[in-house]
């Protein structure tokens, strides 16, 4: 096997010098040098078993003839930083983690490199970075948490937000809230549901950068372990074959993640994070791809929060190879792309069969005929704006409401919490793009306390910000162009009609020409002060929504 960059020559002599200073001996010096990048800390549920997964990894790589060096990647936890000023740093980091590996990676030449993220910009980041440095890589995930248990129920984390709806709205004791408390989070992990951690891992596997299982064994099971141990001896085989990001990172599958993603009704966030890794792979997705590949992709999967399955139902059913096995049924996919195993998608899923055909439905026997997001347009999003359709109730597909407009999340959420919030209306909450929040925060907070009041097949609530993958109801988000840029949602007043059809694809704000006019005339746009450091340097140079708020434009 060839030695690394350093391993030869008179000239690399001072390097040798500070590798063994690290305790390297000369075996280890002469074997390609790979680095493992770990997001471990302590406290992201998610990345708590992340030290063991290193391990198994590191070994997995000296098993294959590599040396295996680690180094860290950071990672914030949503669900921690959720409905306060914490959340602004979270979409940011993505291009924190991206920006941090590449330098780790490339100012020390590895030669190969396996990264282990899980919860939510981590992975993203991590793909971004593995394009731009584009050696052999391989990921594998954290896994995901068990699904909780409530009074005999499976449950996870958005049934833990909703309570707190409840108990605002007089519906759950404080008792009950507890024992939500002790009980929605039982196991380290991804939480539970197909949220966006679990959305990306899932997609990690459907693009081609992580084995079976990445997206779905869950964390503490010993399989997991096995998985670790499996990816790091096949970046080896990377290596040695030299199958860089780029071979399997194509334009085809892209097309392969957008139409998992609807199939499996992932995250909205995956609008925002498949597009920035196309980016840095040289691939322009835009979002009217979405609606074309939904259009003729059905929706196989309800998993919390669209239902009542849980990740753990999704490995136990045959995971990812078993959705992309349905869908080839059909064509819907391209088989023929290289993956991460150094064989085609067609090979990979040849052998594999749906275990649970209610937790996958067959192709033929879908939840739904179109697919779990939709993309929607008109004069409130002239750019476009997302929801996660497969988590919408049917009466809220089509729907018509005064506005009840707000300028910030916290703004919102004290009315909702007070009761303010009626059936028919829709909650319009701007200033909370990319660029105005900045950092684009996540409504988890509003949207669970409309549910936990019993209001998500009556309220919609649209906004510049996103939302969680645990979010349900008609929560529309990415709204672009976004208010702090002139968006028409800065100029959306209380009372106005609103009209959503998501079949359609359509969000009108029923305001004439004329008037919006005027009042872009008269309304100043809001600007936040007292803005600095990192969020500064981002909402100076961050793209909009619909682009996949990129900050290293690739064109």
């Amino acid at each position: 096997m060839q030695g690394n960059f350093f391993c030869e020559g008179v000239e690399k002599a001072p390097q040798r010098s500070l590798f063994n200073a690290l305790g390297l001996t000369k075996e280890e010096m002469n074997r390609p040098l790979v680095g493992i990048v770990s997001s471990y800390n302590e406290i992201v549920p998610g990345h708590m078993n992340i030290d063991k997964i290193v391990d198994a990894v590191k070994l997995g790589v000296a098993m294959g003839g590599g040396t295996p060096i680690v180094f860290p990647a950071i990672a914030v936890c949503d669900g921690i930083a959720m409905g306060h000023t914490g959340m602004k740093y979270s979409l940011v980091t993505r291009d924190l983690i991206a920006d941090s590996t590449e330098c780790m990676a490339l100012a020390h030449h590895f030669d190969a490199l396996v990264m282990i993220p899980n919860c939510d910009k981590n992975v993203p980041g991590l793909l971004m970075a593995a394009a731009r440095i584009n050696v052999p890589t391989i990921f594998v995930s954290g896994g995901p948490m068990l699904a909780g248990h409530v009074k005999g129920k499976k449950t996870s984390l958005s049934s833990m937000f909703e309570a707190v709806g409840a108990y605002t709205n007089g519906k759950m004791s404080a008792e009950d809230v507890e024992d939500y408390e002790c009980h929605a989070c039982p196991t380290c992990g991804s939480c539970s549901g197909m949220y966006t951690a679990n959305s990306m891992n899932c997609l990690t596997e459907v693009l081609g950068m992580g084995l079976r299982g990445n997206g779905t064994i869950p964390a503490v099971y010993s399989e997991r372990i096995q998985l670790a141990k499996q990816a790091g001896m096949q970046v080896m085989e990377l290596y040695r074959k030299n199958i860089r990001p780029l071979d399997i990172m194509t334009e085809k599958a892209f097309y392969n993640a957008l139409t998992a993603d609807m199939a499996i009704g992932c995250s909205t966030n995956s609008m925002l994070h498949l597009p920035a890794i196309a980016n840095e792979c040289g691939i322009r997705l835009n979002l009217e791809m979405a609606n074309e590949i939904s259009a003729k992709t059905p929706n196989l999967c309800h998993l919390a929060p669209a239902g009542h399955t849980y990740m753990e139902d999704l490995n136990e059913a045959g995971g990812v190879y078993a959705v992309l096995k349905e869908l080839s049924k059909k064509n819907l996919i391209h088989t023929d792309c290289m993956t991460c195993t150094g064989k085609t998608v067609a090979e990979n899923i040849a052998p594999v069969q749906n275990k649970d055909t209610e937790t996958i439905r067959p192709i033929d026997n879908p939840f739904s005929a179109t697919g779990g997001i939709a993309v929607l347009k008109g004069n409130l999003a002239e750019n476009g704006c997302v929801v996660k359709r497969s988590a919408v109730a049917q009466e809220m597909l089509v729907h018509t409401g005064p506005a009840r407009v707000f300028n910030s999340e916290e703004e919102a959420i004290a009315v909702i919490y007070a009761g303010g919030i009626k059936a028919g209306d829709v909650v319009v909450i701007r200033y909370e793009g990319p660029a105005g929040g900045p950092g684009m925060r996540e409504m988890l907070s509003p949207t669970s306390a409309i549910a936990g009041a019993g209001l998500d097949k009556e309220v919609a609530l649209i906004t510049d910000g996103r939302f969680s993958g645990a979010t349900r109801g008609a929560a529309i988000g990415h709204i672009s162009p976004e208010a702090v840029n002139g968006g028409t949602i800065a100029y959306v007043k209380d009372g106005d009609m609103i009209s959503i059809n998501i079949p359609e694809y359509k969000i009108t704000l029923e305001v004439s020409d004329e008037e919006v006019a005027e009042r872009r005339a008269a309304m100043p746009i809001l600007r936040k002060t007292g803005i600095k450091g990192y969020l500064k340097r981002y909402a100076d140079n961050v793209s909009a929504a619909d682009t996949g708020a990129i900050i290293n434009h690739l064109d």
